[in-house]
């Protein structure tokens, strides 16, 4: 692997009290192309801007995927990733669903433990912040033809990371737009599905709702995700989800959730949920709360739910009686080694 070091860091310009997601990102990347069928010419290089011709497949027939994950340190410094071969793996089921090179373990494993150790000093060192780790594949091909491209670009960029969203949402019920279908590519990391969901949650947004609650594309009668999250209900004791499947994407933070909340005892549902039982158990008073997850929020709940023209209210209670609080508070435990990891999911760099 080849290091091209940048000559003078941008790290003095962070004040790491005050980060925000996406608007800070470390001295290096990680990038490796593959052609011929083959990976090659591994390297870690300063962060910029990459030169790729107009005609790549990327720009015309969409195959570009990436992944989500996070690294963080304790209070000694050390640095961990959290499921880091989940991510690995998800990356290659959505290489394989949009017909893209499958990647090595090795390159994956290599080139972000080369490239973390590099960029180091900016991993904050404040419990609840971490560094974003984003890797993405696209197609370089510069062939404009309805086929899958033989040329790609892996690359690894990092970013700051605190709370991405740091107010409880207000959320729509879709009745009309879907993120996801039946044989589609809903289970995948796809760019695709990402940009399709700009549209309608911009109309959310101009009717007051921060996000959208998805629905089944065939009748819009059973709720699957929200905004980029999985989502939970917690009604009667009963912690709700839908079922992980073709259409929703099997979220490693949504899988530790689950964990946790089994080992402490909490009954959990992973079932088909409908809309009409949302709303008659809103309009008992039964939902105690719901909230979304993912790599990114990790844990996020709402307070306010919008169907047909109605807003329906969730109980106004403290963080310290939410169980959305106590799932999130274990997680970022084992994430940032404050507490012992019973299910060896951090795995240290």
């Amino acid at each position: 692997m080849i290091i091209e070091n940048i000559s003078h860091s941008r790290i003095d310009k962070i004040d790491f009290n005050d980060i925000s997601f996406g608007n800070h990102y470390s001295d290096h990347m990680f990038y490796c192309k593959f052609e011929n069928g083959k990976w090659k010419n591994p390297i870690i290089k300063p962060f910029g801007d990459i030169t790729v011709s107009p005609l790549s497949l990327v720009f015309h027939y969409g195959q570009a995927i990436f992944e989500g994950m996070k690294a963080y340190k304790d209070k000694y410094g050390n640095v961990f990733l959290f499921r880091p071969l989940e991510n690995f793996n998800r990356l290659n089921s959505s290489a394989k669903r949009l017909e893209m090179p499958l990647i090595s373990k090795s390159l994956f494993r290599d080139g972000l433990k080369k490239l973390l150790s590099i960029d180091k000093k900016w991993i904050p060192n404040n419990y609840g912040q971490s560094l974003y780790i984003r890797p993405f594949l696209i197609a370089s091909d510069g062939k404009l033809s309805a086929n899958p491209s033989k040329k790609y670009i892996f690359m690894i960029i990092c970013t700051t990371a605190s709370n991405y969203y740091l107010t409880p949402l207000k959320v729509k019920i879709e009745q009309k737009y879907s993120r996801s279908a039946d044989g589609g590519i809903g289970f995948t990391k796809a760019a695709g599905n990402y940009a399709s969901s700009f549209y309608p949650t911009r109309i959310a947004q101009e009717e007051g709702y921060d996000q959208i609650l998805w629905t089944d594309s065939s009748t819009h009668s059973f709720i699957e995700e929200s905004g980029t999250m999985n989502v939970f209900f917690y009604i009667k004791n009963n912690l709700i989800t839908a079922p992980a499947n073709k259409k929703i994407l099997n979220g490693i933070t949504r899988k530790s959730i689950i964990t946790i909340a089994k080992k402490e005892g909490i009954k959990v549902k992973e079932c088909n949920f409908s809309v009409s039982e949302l709303i008659y158990n809103l309009r008992k008073n039964l939902v105690k709360e719901i909230f979304g997850c993912g790599t990114a929020v990790v844990v996020n709940h709402f307070k306010k739910i919008g169907y047909k023209f109605k807003n329906y209210y969730l109980p106004n209670i403290s963080n310290k009686k939410r169980i959305s609080f106590f799932l999130k508070k274990n997680l970022l435990d084992i994430q940032h080694n404050v507490i012992n990891d019973p299910f060896g999911w951090r795995f240290k760099v």
